[in-house]
């Protein structure tokens, strides 16, 4: 058989056998997946992106080091945050990461870590990186959120494989961040209204959500914020 016909092979497989899934209400790891068409289901889950913003552009212009010093500690203290608000990390993608919630309090944790995170960097990463380069460079960063119903299934080959996340969510949240409005907190109507409703307020009462119309998805109704949950 030539590489190109076990290729086709191998494609015409996927296509053609039947789908196994499994409900599931604990993130799995690759190994809990056949790499066949074996798929774990949750009847909800909620998927959050953070994003820098301007990365390429600093890559662009700064130096190497400079650069790999902003992702190590923005990402740093993301996933810190994350892991503190039970979510579970799934990928690092360069500037980005990305991470599923579960449970009761999915969205109210997703949302929380989202605005620790937004508190993290004004307060601590970029207050780190002025304290040793003098410069007027600012990293700015966004963040998307959203909830669906999610597959998760095994892909690659042996050896060299890991989990694939099918679903509503795991697009618009990623999507969310790449909204050319500044935000930087963006979130699903559906994530909204189901997240704790202290969170929709600030602490002087006033609205910590706008509502907009997402042009570039059929004006499909979201939230931005800029607020911030602080901590020590």
């Amino acid at each position: 058989m030539t590489f190109k016909e076990d290729l086709l092979a191998a494609s015409k497989k996927i296509f053609a056998d039947q789908w196994t899934t499994t409900a599931k209400t604990v993130v799995p790891v690759a190994a809990d997946l056949r790499l066949g068409n074996d798929a774990g289901e949750f009847k909800e889950m909620v998927v959050l992106y953070a994003d820098l913003d301007g990365s390429t552009a600093m890559v662009d212009t700064k130096k190497w080091e400079f650069s790999a010093e902003v992702y190590k500690s923005y990402l740093h203290c993301a996933a810190k945050i994350i892991k503190t608000e039970g979510g579970e990390i799934t990928a690092y993608d360069g500037d980005r990461i990305m991470a599923v919630f579960v449970g009761d309090w999915k969205n109210t944790n997703a949302v929380t870590a989202a605005l620790k995170i937004n508190y993290a960097l004004t307060n601590i990463v970029n207050p780190a990186m002025k304290s040793i380069y003098t410069t007027d460079f600012v990293i700015k960063h966004s963040i998307g959120i959203d909830v669906s119903p999610i597959r998760v299934a095994r892909i690659g080959v042996k050896n060299d494989n890991d989990l694939v996340w099918v679903g509503r969510a795991a697009n618009h949240a990623a999507k969310l961040t790449a909204i050319p409005v500044f935000g930087p907190v963006w979130i699903s109507e559906a994530v909204y209204t189901s997240m704790k409703v202290g969170l929709r307020k600030h602490q002087d009462g006033t609205d910590a959500w706008e509502l907009r119309k997402w042009s570039q998805m059929n004006d499909l109704p979201v939230y931005r914020s800029n607020s911030v949950i602080a901590f020590d």
